[in-house]
């Protein structure tokens, strides 16, 4: 698989032509809406075995060879060129396919309502053959430790009849919100917390669930050794009844980060008990703040640094957004909340609103600006094939177990094509 970047002046019949593929192919395998009319700065996917690489002022078969992880004796050999000449500028050169590595994958989906939508079950179908998990979210807790269950319709013979395993996903949601309250019943009643853990493994072995994931938010700081102590006793219970824990963690850059989101996720003692973790690596860009990245990679990198020094990287998902924000200017704090987008429709408004798609390089993310019918200025930020690449490239130089998307429902198909190429994706997978 190719990233093409649309230039000043191309259309999809000359992309198809420089990389020896059809324009159906690339109209196909990223959904394009409007294929004849590109956006400048718009990423494509060109379904293509392997890719090919532009010669570059500077480059030699060494630097480029280095550059993919290959022998530059291999590299001149496969392109026919003798390895002594000089490599004109400009000069198109095959690169075979890269080995893919394992991942464990697992996306959120989120049904609101009494059933699951339409949407979100065409999501599922399409989603899951690349997933390892789908986390309905969420098992909502009482103040009893029974569980309100979210509408699942036919989400598990989805899971199943792609051999993707359920995550039972269990918050201290209530109306809408993460309760600091209920979250303190939870972690310091043990009457509570034993009907919590049975009704848990009661609705795990019901529901053919394979981990119980914890996504508690919003705890008092002063209870972190309480939630430290309730996932070791979840760990036991689950465990001897056959499943996987995992938790939901703050994106935090170092262990004495104030902030009642922060104090009580101990990413140390959430590495050593449970099996997995979600790093919630993304909403820096949120609805209610200021335009920018939602998952900037620089911010993302400073997260996974800490995670990485106190816990292995076989037990990390990375946490990653499958939609971007539409803000409209000024922004103002407490004012108008910003639309999420899916990079499908973002790519629709730069195309309506004939604007170019630019890129932030040290953010590595797609942005734009526009200006609406009635005069307002806006601000776009969201993910595309460059962005979420960024993403895989660290999780294989980091080695780390794996990714989870927050949430289906958004239309990305650049991502699900990207993941299958570069990697395999784990299918029922156990304890480490």
């Amino acid at each position: 698989m190719q990233i093409h970047v649309v230039e000043l002046g191309e259309t999809i019949d000359s992309i198809a032509e420089t990389y020896r593929t059809t324009t159906q192919a690339i109209i196909d395998v990223n959904e394009l809406e409007a294929p004849n009319d590109l956006v400048i700065g718009q990423a494509l996917v060109i379904p293509i075995i392997g890719q090919f690489y532009f010669v570059q002022p500077g480059d030699s078969f060494y630097s480029i060879a280095q550059q993919f992880g290959m022998p530059y004796q291999q590299l001149a050999q496969i392109n026919n060129f003798p390895v002594g000449n000089t490599l004109p500028v400009g000069f198109r050169l095959y690169i075979p396919p890269q080995p893919k590595s394992d991942i464990t994958s697992n996306a959120y989906i989120e049904p609101t309502g009494g059933t699951v939508s339409e949407t979100l079950i065409n999501a599922a179908n399409k989603t899951t053959p690349y997933l390892s998990y789908l986390a309905p979210f969420s098992y909502t807790i009482n103040d009893d430790g029974t569980l309100n269950a979210p509408p699942l319709d036919n989400l598990r013979q989805i899971a199943e009849n792609n051999n993707a395993s359920l995550m039972l996903a269990v918050t201290n949601l209530r109306e809408g919100e993460f309760s600091t309250e209920l979250g303190r019943t939870i972690l310091t009643n043990q009457t509570i917390q034993n009907n919590l853990l049975d009704n848990i493994v009661q609705t795990a072995q019901a529901g053919g669930y394979r981990d119980v994931h914890f996504d508690l938010e919003f705890l008092p700081p002063e209870n972190r050794e309480d939630y430290n102590a309730f996932l070791r006793k979840a760990r036991d219970r689950l465990h001897a009844e056959g499943f996987m824990i995992s938790t939901a963690l703050a994106p935090k850059t170092s262990a004495t980060q104030t902030g009642i989101v922060y104090e009580a996720h101990d990413f140390a003692a959430h590495g050593e008990i449970v099996d997995m973790v979600v790093l919630m690596t993304y909403e820096w860009g949120y609805s209610y703040g200021p335009p920018m990245a939602v998952s900037p990679i620089d911010e993302v990198r400073k997260v996974v640094n800490f995670a990485l020094s106190v816990m292995p990287a076989s037990k990390i998902l990375l946490g990653q957004n499958l939609y971007g924000y539409d803000w409209t200017l000024p922004f103002e704090q407490g004012g108008e909340a910003a639309e999420a987008v899916s990079p499908q429709r973002a790519i629709a408004i730069a195309r309506e609103q004939n604007v170019q798609i630019e890129y932030d390089q040290e953010a590595q993310a797609p942005f734009f600006t526009y200006t609406d019918e009635q005069g307002s200025q806006h601000e776009v930020w969201f993910e595309d094939a460059r962005s979420i690449q960024a993403k895989f490239d660290m999780i294989k130089e980091l080695n780390l177990l794996g990714i989870s998307y927050w949430k289906l429902g958004l239309a990305f198909p650049q991502n699900w094509v990207l993941l299958q190429d570069r990697f395999n994706i784990r299918k029922n997978p156990g304890m480490s």
